[in-house]
């Protein structure tokens, strides 16, 4: 998911260039021995990246997860401010931003189906009592 994401911005940020260099003004990583790793770095475009993940439950083989969460903002073309954010993790990833569309509301039980539903509650099936 990490590599995904970088792959995206930096995609991003070469097709944004077209064909000036763009310099990094700032860049800071850290890698731990455990694991852990954090990055931030911005270019001379106004692109900022920040990204920060870490494992956990370690040594807990069933319960194991690496957490990856980041952020990165940009100028799109026709000048709106995008800011997108990020969390990955045993659940799968989320993404945030104004700029992503919206699910739309979630929509009643029909009245039907949820008589059918109840009535399958109150009426649970018995393997044994429908046999001829």
């Amino acid at each position: 998911m990490y590599s995904l994401v970088i792959f995206l911005l930096s995609l991003m940020s070469a097709v944004l260039a077209a064909d000036r260099p763009i310099p990094i003004v700032s860049q800071s990583q850290d890698i731990s021995p455990d694991g852990s790793f954090s990055t931030k770095w911005e270019s001379g475009n106004g692109i900022v990246v920040q990204e920060e993940g870490f494992l956990k439950n370690p040594g807990k083989n069933e319960a194991e997860a690496e957490e990856v969460k980041g952020s990165a903002s940009w100028t799109a073309p026709d000048g709106t401010k995008i800011n997108l954010g990020w969390l990955a993790n045993e659940n799968g990833a989320t993404f945030q931003g104004a700029h992503l569309p919206t699910p739309p509301p979630t929509q009643p039980i029909p009245v039907l189906i949820q008589r059918a539903l109840d009535w399958i509650a109150a009426h649970p099936y018995k393997e044994g009592k429908n046999r001829l």
